[in-house]
């Protein structure tokens, strides 16, 4: 069994929401400045901050939720919002190891606030893989989180 693909584009979205503003309403509190995503990769595509955001979007709500519903979520230890997590963190090692690289930060965010940066970025991808989990695994009228997605 694996979770509906409308759920967790769903849960993709709200997750993303939550990681958005976590980069750019609790990472200040924690760097003294946000994590601009959006700006890192605009710039890496070589477009401006409107197109890493929507790059941004585009691979948290479409993109990883349906690699989590179809090729994961089977083989994943746990209830659903663990698996979310361990897809979480699996991202956020991508993200330190490659990505973050890429766009000129450094390995595990040496060069844009290392180890704070590392710690909040580790955070935002533990609760953005939590609430993917939950919100596409949710059955209807079973929790709060439960869509009329069919």
């Amino acid at each position: 069994m694996r979770p509906n693909p409308v759920k967790a584009i769903l849960g993709g979205l709200v997750g993303t929401i939550a990681m958005t503003l976590m980069m750019y309403l609790v990472a200040p509190m924690m760097l003294g400045k946000p994590m601009d995503v959006a700006a890192m990769l605009g710039g890496m595509l070589g477009g401006s901050w409107v197109m890493g955001m929507v790059g941004h979007l585009i691979n948290g709500t479409v993109i990883f939720p349906l690699l989590y519903a179809y090729l994961l979520y089977r083989i994943l230890p746990g209830f659903p919002w663990v698996k979310g997590m361990i897809w979480g963190l699996i991202l956020w090692f991508l993200s330190q190891a490659l990505i973050t690289p890429m766009m000129g930060g450094g390995i595990f965010s040496a060069n844009a606030g290392g180890l704070m940066a590392v710690m909040a970025s580790l955070m935002a991808h533990v609760v953005y893989g939590v609430l993917l989990g939950e919100i596409s695994e949710a059955s209807k009228g079973s929790t709060a989180l439960s869509c009329s997605c069919s």
